[in-house]
């Protein structure tokens, strides 16, 4: 199959990217952006998958840079907490790459109808970890550590949603500072996507063309989302990440 992209359609996904790495770097559910454009333009649903992926590593991590000052002096947590989304994205994509294709499209649409509950639930449940008083010492206990293995596992085979899936993770189990947290989900996901990719590209499976399109516009959108995202009408974003993470179901149930 000819995979080439006219201009007209690189430019969509040059823009979809760019969304992408912005709802990235806010939320999560990037991939809720990207992932749809590339079935719609022909991708079968595991290749358009893998280039996602692919494509969204620049953003994650330009996502993660833009909150370095909040990162910065946790280097042991942040070493304990990468270990286990690193072990996690392994076993996702070996999941994906060895389960056959027609699993990826039947488990998919229930994922994506499971990431888009946790994009609606998401004011409910930042307003019990604002209920909650600060937790000041950052302990990192076995509960979190397999919660943060479980969603590398996630994120690796799909992520959809990895980003909502850390973010409450971590504000219950680690701290209600979602800012410091905001910038560890980021780092973490962008781990996920990194180590997942690797193994992509070195079995030769990434359409280049629209994984390299992804990645240029979500690191524009990752800086511009780590650094001016909080002003977004967080309503219209998941209003927005609804319509098209239904419009991902229907194209993979038609």
């Amino acid at each position: 199959m000819d995979w080439t992209l006219g201009l007209g359609e690189s430019l969509v996904v040059l823009a979809a990217g760019a969304a992408a790495g912005g709802i990235n770097a806010v939320v999560g559910s990037g991939t809720l952006v990207t992932f749809p454009v590339l079935l719609a333009l022909g991708y079968p649903p595991v290749v358009a998958n893998v280039s996602n992926t692919v494509g969204l590593v620049p953003g994650s991590l330009s996502g993660a840079y833009a909150y370095r000052k909040d990162l910065a002096g946790h280097g042991p947590l942040l070493l304990r907490l990468g270990t286990a989304s690193v072990l996690g994205a392994i076993v996702g994509a070996v999941l994906l790459l060895w389960l056959p294709p027609g699993a990826f499209k039947a488990i998919v649409p229930v994922l994506i109808g499971l990431a888009l509950v946790l994009v609606v639930a998401q004011p409910w449940l930042a307003r019990r970890l604002a209920a909650r008083q600060p937790d000041r010492a950052h302990r990192v206990g076995p509960l979190l550590l397999l919660g943060v293995f479980g969603a590398g596992v996630y994120g690796g085979y799909f992520g959809a949603a990895q980003g909502v899936l850390l973010l409450g993770l971590l504000g219950v189990l680690l701290s209600t500072d979602l800012v410091w947290v905001n910038g560890i989900k980021n780092l973490l996901a962008g781990l996920v996507n990194g180590v997942a990719a690797l193994l992509f590209i070195a079995l030769g499976m990434v359409a280049w063309q629209p994984a390299l399109l992804i990645a240029a516009g979500s690191v524009v959108g990752g800086l511009v989302g780590g650094r001016w995202g909080r002003r977004l009408p967080p309503t219209a974003l998941r209003a927005l990440i609804v319509v098209i993470g239904l419009a991902a179901i229907t194209q993979l149930l038609t």
